[in-house]
């Protein structure tokens, strides 16, 4: 198979130096990949380059559009991968394929999309972009997760890229914004830059979701949700990563389904990498759809954060104990026939999260609004529902009390 230069599996790469050396805030030191790690951790990167081997790959267009791709020679600082992480992303792909090429900062960047087996006309759709540009590539993700697709990214074909950007095909992206995300990198030193979330909906459920998933109600003053200022923190959404910083921990553990961001993040930060939140872009979400959609993440972000808090020994923010009480609440008051007492704790959740959902509909004149209350509802009960079943699945030896103490400090 014909392969650009630059591009081809690189197993045991290492990325060139910069043409000027990147401005670190201070010393970092990662330790070599695996021996970083915490605990077991699933990588299936070999797998997924024998599948690449084994005709996963779009092969690259040839003729004058390849001999012109041989003359580039970038900047490094401004080279990327961007990974776009798809199943049956027909309907979005080709937009937001569109939009983070829409960025007159890059050089040569590189966008892969790793599809998990999409049964729509997703992979027909990348094909046919890629045919007719260079830029634009195509790998199977036998994996199927989003952390699997990072993953093999990274491993197999970012050739001597220094950054890598994570797209998510469910957001919408501003003009300009993997360049605008490299530019903080190099101005922070930041290991890892992240991004805050506008979340946005359209019909009635979905506009009552975002406003719920935009206020304290549902995401519990979470930085990435509320942030107007760039600053240092612990956590945020995923954007962009020091290849080499990703590289040294391991990068994603494929194990986790869900919360594999924030498990990352402890990993990240506990071997010397800062998180910068920036605010020079922010990206808009469009939530789930429907109520049993909403359940069933939310179910999932649960299951996540407990095997985030039992592989590492994390205690939880105050903002995710909260929501943690809901589903015993809940299980208090169907044995309030018994005691009504019981009853009380689940009647006050109600009630706040009713009143929280009228206060936001009169503020935005929406009366779909109406329904933020009980969709942070579903997202607290689902979440905690998720936290408590994984709990019980995998620690159900371990004391809770060591999982409810103080939070860890962000960093400053």
């Amino acid at each position: 198979m014909l392969i650009p230069k630059g591009h081809g599996p690189t197993p045991a790469r290492r990325s060139s130096p910069p043409a000027e050396p990147r401005l670190f805030a201070e010393p970092r030191s990662f330790a070599p990949r695996a021996r970083a790690l915490g605990g077991k951790m699933e990588v299936r990167w070999t797998e997924a380059r024998e599948a690449l081997a084994g005709g996963g790959l779009a092969p690259p267009p040839t003729g004058e559009v390849a001999a012109e791709a041989a003359e580039v020679t970038p900047d490094p600082r401004r080279r990327a991968l961007i990974v776009i992480p798809a199943l049956n992303e027909a309907k979005f792909i080709a937009s937001v394929i569109a939009r983070v090429l829409d960025d007159d900062g890059l050089v040569d960047p590189l966008v892969v999309v790793a599809d998990g087996g999409s049964t729509d006309a997703t992979r027909d759709i990348v094909r046919e972009i890629a045919a007719s540009d260079r830029r634009v590539w195509l790998i199977d993700n036998p994996g199927r997760l989003q952390s699997a697709a990072l993953n093999l990214a990274a491993s197999a074909v970012a050739g001597d890229r220094p950054w890598l950007v994570r797209v998510d095909a469910h957001a919408d992206y501003p003009r300009n914004y993997a360049s605008s995300l490299i530019a903080e990198a190099l101005r922070t030193g930041a290991a890892s830059v992240v991004v805050s979330m506008d979340t946005v909906g359209e019909r009635a459920f979905q506009r009552a979701a975002a406003a719920a998933q935009n206020s304290r109600l549902g995401a519990g003053g979470s930085a990435h949700r509320q942030a107007s200022q760039g600053r240092w923190v612990d956590h945020g959404h995923h954007a962009l990563f020091d290849l080499a910083a990703f590289e040294a921990i391991g990068g994603y553990d494929e194990s986790f389904s869900h919360n594999e961001d924030a498990e990352l993040d402890l990993r990240l930060t506990e071997q010397g990498g800062r998180i910068w939140l920036t605010d020079q872009v922010r990206i808009t979400y469009h939530p789930r759809r429907t109520p049993g959609a909403l359940w069933r993440q939310y179910f999932s972000y649960g299951k996540g954060r407990a095997r985030t808090v039992l592989k590492h020994h994390a205690p939880l923010k105050i903002r995710q104990a909260l929501p943690l009480a809901v589903a015993p609440a809940m299980a208090g008051a169907a044995l309030s026939p018994l005691f009504w007492p019981l009853l009380l704790p689940a009647l006050a959740w109600i009630l706040v999260s009713l009143s929280f959902g009228l206060v936001l509909a009169a503020r935005r004149r929406d009366p779909a609004v109406l329904l933020s209350g009980p969709a942070a509802m579903i997202m607290h009960l689902a979440w905690s529902a998720g936290f408590w079943a994984q709990l019980l699945v995998d620690g159900s030896e371990r004391k809770l009390g060591e999982l409810l103490v103080a939070p860890r400090q962000a960093v400053s």
